[in-house]
């Protein structure tokens, strides 16, 4: 008995200890002139002491972890980019050199880089992170290396050659960073632990120009303090980063969010509410955005969508998919989530200004001739001037009238060209083609159980999309289903990446930006990568669908090089593809309410000096660090 009070009161001396120690490094006692301070979306992490982001471990990611002291072979800048052009060859020393049929890729690597305690980064480093995660299936990128690589071998300190099992000229492209991507771990680390899977990697070793200072145990703020020998890591090439502390914080739901940049102790609100936007805009004379006029938010390359598991019974059959489709109103979605601050898109690709230029506007003939069968007749479901009537509601509106665009290329490029009709009629003709009947008012499923719908948003956490799957869940409930909306924290690591849901706002197309090769997002969507029911899904097919039609197109874009034509020829082949069987409902753009203050820091990205999207999470927010200059006097 004894002893186990003393190991208590050991415990309490220790929390007491990790409090203090915390409480003497809060961000809020370190120099504000020196400190950049950024909203973490993720909001306050359930297990703050986990910084292996190379398994899933209820750690935070954007809390400055993969931002500021992660790093890989390549980036691709979904903006204009540092360094003259959107790609940039970080850890590599240059780009990728494939052999002529794609199943060998050659890296050659800079040379004098450092991890923060000294340790030279060396092609080790890069072999080991490979083996490593083909060794232990749960780690992230265990997969995507398993079902490619066939052997992986460093011939020189500063070279790596990967061997593939199949040809595909895409393959770098893990190693390629757009928001985030296969990270390079430190050798000399992981080697002495008996189990990374279980290593939480804390005082995490960093290849950044940032190292950890202190985080809260509670999970609500992390620092990161410019590392002394900034010179030795892949940023130093662009300059040395202006904060000498960042600080990813936990600020709150969007009213909260709002007051702390009005107050100035908030830099960077990584995404607000419209609300929340247009007060800041109102009230602040010190606050930037990416647009200085409606809709002020930063169009990110990545599909909103509803996205279904098509691994539940329910939800198999494409006739399903389509039913629910044609209940949806989508103008009253778009004013209900963004307020119409958002670009439409019926087709599975986002609506950026590349993709409306390669894909939307070629593909809108296609659109208005593209039939469905409902089983008792043929219907044409895209309206073309959908777009057009959501700028007709703004103008309307007496604050945003003088700011909505009257020239319809410009009313196209704001808020898209159209979308699906609303068609309750052919929603029931579908349902019941698919042995769907409807009862007292009520659908049952084939079987006679009531259709049910949870449909899984992420509450405050990403509030816009919270009110669309909520609308559109009252919509369906309408319709007589059995549709609700149910919150759930962490979407992706609770919901998506398990398999635990049926239907989830959220996405799984996400594009380069400025290029118009699709493999980013498409490659991993090979019915090669879809988990078994109950198993966890790799990045980024959490809708686990498959279908041989893709497999061949998938197939057909790793056999070309990234640069070639035909790539757009494919890519429209998905494009029908998917349109046809409807594995996702895309509704939009992704619109991010991101807002900079100016009191103490200025040269934050904006549509005039785009060098890289705003948005603080993405790992590309790295160049911020090296473009900022403070506003305040030493």
């Amino acid at each position: 008995m004894q002893h186990w009070k003393k190991l208590a009161f050991g415990v309490a001396l220790a929390t007491l200890g990790l409090m203090a120690a915390a409480k003497a490094d809060d961000y809020k006692s370190l120099p504000r002139k020196d400190t950049l301070i950024v909203e973490n979306p993720e909001g306050t992490i359930k297990n703050p002491g986990w910084f292996n982001i190379w398994v899933n471990g209820g750690g935070g990611v954007s809390t400055g972890l993969q931002q500021l002291t992660m790093d890989t072979l390549w980036y691709i800048d979904p903006e204009k980019g540092l360094g003259g052009s959107p790609w940039d060859n970080s850890l590599a020393a240059d780009k990728p050199q494939y052999n002529a049929d794609f199943t060998e890729m050659t890296v050659k690597l800079r040379k004098g880089l450092y991890w923060s305690d000294g340790v030279e980064f060396t092609a080790d480093d890069l072999v080991y992170t490979v083996k490593t995660q083909m060794d232990h299936p749960g780690m992230v990128w265990s997969a995507a290396f398993s079902v490619q690589v066939a052997s992986v071998e460093a011939t020189d300190p500063y070279t790596v050659v990967f061997k593939l099992k199949k040809p595909n000229s895409r393959f770098h492209a893990i190693f390629t960073v757009r928001w985030n991507g296969a990270w390079i771990m430190p050798k000399h680390v992981f080697e002495k632990v008996a189990d990374p899977l279980r290593y939480d990697f804390a005082n995490p070793v960093s290849l950044g120009a940032y190292k950890l200072k202190a985080y809260d145990p509670q999970g609500q703020w992390y620092t990161w303090e410019k590392r002394d020998d900034w010179q030795r890591t892949s940023l130093g090439r662009f300059g040395e980063p202006a904060p000498k502390y960042v600080t990813y914080v936990d600020p709150g739901p969007p009213d909260k969010r709002t007051i702390a940049q009005l107050e100035h102790n908030l830099d960077i609100i990584h995404d607000n509410t419209p609300e929340g936007m247009f007060t800041l805009k109102e009230k602040s004379k010190s606050v930037e955005t990416w647009f200085p006029g409606f809709p002020f938010a930063h169009p990110d390359p990545t599909l909103p969508a509803v996205i279904f598991n098509t691994q539940d019974p329910a939800f198999a059959n494409p006739d399903v998919r389509w039913a629910l489709a044609l209940l949806i109103d989508i103008k009253a979605v778009d004013m209900a989530s963004y307020r119409g601050a958002a670009t439409l898109s019926a087709l599975g690709v986002p609506p950026t200004a590349a993709t409306m230029n390669d894909y939307q506007a070629p593909m809108q003939d296609w659109l208005k001739n593209f039939e469905i069968d409902t089983g008792k007749r043929k219907i044409k479901p895209y309206d073309p001037t959908i777009g057009q009537q959501v700028a007709d509601i703004l103008r309307k509106q007496p604050k945003f009238k003088d700011q909505i665009p009257t020239d319809p290329a410009a009313i196209t490029t704001a808020f898209g060209y159209g979308w699906w009709k609303p068609d309750p009629q052919a929603a029931a003709e579908l349902l019941e083609k698919a042995g769907f009947k409807k009862t007292g008012g009520k659908w049952m499923t084939p079987d006679g159980q009531p259709f049910k719908i949870r449909m899984t948003v992420e509450g405050d956490t990403r509030s816009v999309f919270t009110r669309a799957g909520t609308l559109i869940a009252q919509q369906w409930a309408s319709f007589g289903i059995d549709a609700k909306a149910v919150p759930v924290a962490k979407l992706w690591q609770v919901a998506l990446q398990p398999g635990d849901f049926q239907v989830a706002i959220a996405w799984s197309v996400e594009t380069w930006g400025g290029d118009p090769d699709l493999s980013f997002f498409l490659d991993s969507w090979h019915s090669q990568f879809v988990a078994k029911k109950g198993d966890n899904q790799p990045p980024r097919n959490w809708q686990r669908w498959s279908n041989p039609e893709l497999d061949k197109i998938i197939e057909s874009i790793r056999g070309i090089s990234a640069d070639d034509p035909k790539g757009i020829e494919l890519g429209n082949d998905y494009l029908k593809l998917v349109a046809r069987e409807m594995p996702t409902i895309p509704l939009m753009s992704y619109n991010v309410f991101t807002s900079m203050d100016t009191t103490y820091w200025t040269g934050y990205p904006t549509i005039s000096d785009p060098y890289t999207d705003p948005v603080p999470n993405w790992a590309n927010s790295r160049l911020m660090m090296v473009k900022l200059k403070p506003a305040q006097p030493k």
